[in-house]
C-alpha cells in the first residue's frame, strides 16, 4: 500500500495528470487515499480561487474551497449513483470511497489554474486546465466504474453534469449573498467605528 506522505500525494498528482489509467487503479484500492483526494480538491480549490482573487476576494476564496470539498463528495455520489445504478456495466463494482478517490485525483490538473493569474494568456491557461480536469475525469470514472467503453463514462460525466451544476449553482449563489451580506455588515460596523472616533466633542 502507497505510504500518505506529500511526496507520495504529489506522484499521484503528476501520474493522474499524465492520464495514466494505473494510477486510478491505484488510488482506487488505496482506502488510505482518501485524505489524499480531500487534499487535492482543497489545493485546486485555492489555486482557482486565488486566480480569482481580484474579483472575490478572502470571503471567496474561503467558500470557493468549502464547497468545492462539498461539491466533490457530491460529484463522487451522482457519479455512483449513475454509474452503479442507472449505467452499469455488467463488470462494474464500484463504492462510493473509490468513485470520491479517484474523482478527486482526477481534479490534479486543476493546480496550473493558478496561472490563470498571469496577464494576456491567463484566461487560456485557466481554459486549458479545466478541459484537462474533465478528460482525467472520464479517465476516472472509466477505470472506477470498469468501464471497456470510455463513451460510457462521457454518458455519465454529462448526465451527472446537469444535477451537479444545478445544484452548485444554487449554494454559490446562497454563500455568496451570505458573503457579501458579511462584507457589508463589516464595513458598516468600520464606518461606525470611525464615526465614534472622530465625532466632535466626544
Amino acid at each position: 500500500m502507497a505510504s500518505e506522505g506529500t511526496d507520495s500525494m504529489i506522484g499521484r498528482m503528476i501520474r493522474a495528470s499524465r492520464l495514466d489509467v494505473h494510477i486510478f487503479e491505484e488510488v482506487e484500492a488505496d482506502t488510505s487515499a482518501t485524505r489524499q483526494a480531500l487534499l487535492v480538491v482543497a489545493f485546486v480549490a485555492l489555486a482557482t480561487g486565488l486566480a480569482s482573487l481580484g474579483t472575490t476576494g478572502p470571503i471567496g476564496l474561503f467558500v470557493g474551497i468549502v464547497l468545492s470539498i462539498a461539491g466533490w463528495a457530491f460529484w463522487a455520489w451522482i457519479v455512483h449513483l449513475i454509474g452503479t445504478k442507472i449505467m452499469a456495466s455488467p463488470s462494474t463494482h464500484a463504492d462510493w470511497g473509490q468513485l470520491a478517490r479517484t474523482l478527486g485525483f482526477a481534479q490534479s490538473p486543476g493546480i496550473f489554474k493558478v496561472l490563470g493569474l498571469v496577464p494576456v494568456i491567463g484566461n487560456i491557461i485557466f481554459a486549458v486546465a479545466s478541459i484537462w480536469m474533465l478528460v482525467a475525469m472520464v479517465v476516472a470514472v472509466r477505470q472506477a466504474l470498469d468501464y471497456t467503453s470510455t463513451w460510457r463514462a462521457i454518458a455519465v460525466v454529462l448526465i451527472g453534469f446537469i444535477p451537479y451544476v444545478l445544484l452548485m449553482s444554487i449554494a454559490f449563489a446562497f454563500l455568496g449573498d451570505l458573503g457579501l451580506s458579511l462584507i457589508h455588515i463589516r464595513r458598516c460596523r468600520r464606518i461606525e467605528r470611525c464615526r465614534y472616533r472622530w465625532t466632535p466633542y466626544h
